[in-house]
């Protein structure tokens, strides 16, 4: 992976801003059913770390084991310079999958003071309509456009192969941001009637605070977040980036607690608990996620 999209994951700062936010309540934690809801859509965002011609194949090991009757209808990227995805139907959840890979955590940390990243308008191609005033992190985007509309083709065709009408995108790290990019975008070219859900884990924040409140207005997201991950906190809320709503944050506890709003303060939520890049601990950044740890 270029040093461009691992810089992108943690900005300019070591120091993450203090949220102005009032700490909101309502925090509540999440049942062990709805906690095991997550483990299909995990095992595919940690597939999303294979190689194309295993995710193709779906024989990509304990990833591809995990969800058995999943069949794969297209997939791409080279895990270098574009980023590895796939696209399938799930018959046991009638959803269409898409999946981003992530990023290398060992990759991170040296780069954590390399702020080479602005935030920038959406491609109006590939977002027809949307506001001027919506900005997202110019790597990320970036890395969106390199895959996406050989994604919208793959999900088109798949949606018409198995007549289903919807789509789940799932992913990990810069698989999570390519792919909250990805809510976005396929929605604006979809017909409407089909149901989009996102399922994002250790998401960097990836836009400003039009994007996220957009998020908050169209989108069905939930975003992951492990213990002490520092890379949730990334790119700082200082340079004008703010998260969607739909945190859950794992506790040190193994406890789900469900952060209402954007970029809840509490200590229950990642905001609260890694105030600073040197709060965290990025061994937390692959998991374990109920048991599943990212990667191929």
């Amino acid at each position: 992976m270029s040093s461009v999209f691992v810089a992108a994951l943690v900005g300019a700062a070591l120091v993450q801003a203090s949220p102005s936010l009032v700490a909101r309540q309502s925090i509540t934690a999440l049942s062990t059913s709805q906690i095991d809801a997550f483990t299909p859509f995990t095992w595919y965002a940690s597939a999303g770390y294979c190689q194309a011609s295993a995710t193709l194949a779906w024989n990509c090991g304990a990833n591809c084991q995990a969800n058995p009757g999943f069949k794969p209808t297209a997939s791409g990227g080279n895990g270098d310079s574009v980023q590895y995805w796939y696209v399938g139907y799930d018959p046991s959840l009638d959803t269409v999958i898409v999946s981003h890979q992530g990023t290398d955590p060992s990759e991170i940390e040296p780069l954590v003071t390399d702020g080479d990243f602005f935030l920038t308008n959406l491609n109006s191609t590939l977002f027809p309509g949307i506001d001027s005033s919506i900005e997202v992190h110019n790597g990320f985007a970036g890395a969106q456009a390199d895959t996406a509309t050989d994604v919208l083709a793959a999900v088109e065709s798949t949606m018409s192969t198995y007549s289903t009408t919807s789509v789940t995108m799932v992913g990990h790290s810069l698989g999570a941001a390519i792919t909250l990019l990805d809510s976005v975008y396929l929605p604006l070219h979809l017909p409407s009637g089909t149901t989009f859900t996102t399922y994002g884990y250790g998401l960097p924040r990836v836009g400003n605070q039009d994007f996220a409140n957009y998020v908050d207005a169209n989108l069905h997201l939930t975003h992951v977040n492990n213990e002490e991950d520092p890379i949730p906190i990334c790119p700082g809320m200082f340079l004008g980036f703010v998260h969607p709503a739909g945190e859950v944050h794992i506790q040190d506890s193994g406890e789900w607690a469900a952060c209402p709003g954007q970029d809840n303060p509490s200590t229950q939520c990642i905001v609260g608990d890694v105030p600073s890049i040197t709060d965290g601990d990025l061994s937390n950044h692959d998991g374990p996620y109920n048991g599943v740890t990212m990667g191929c």
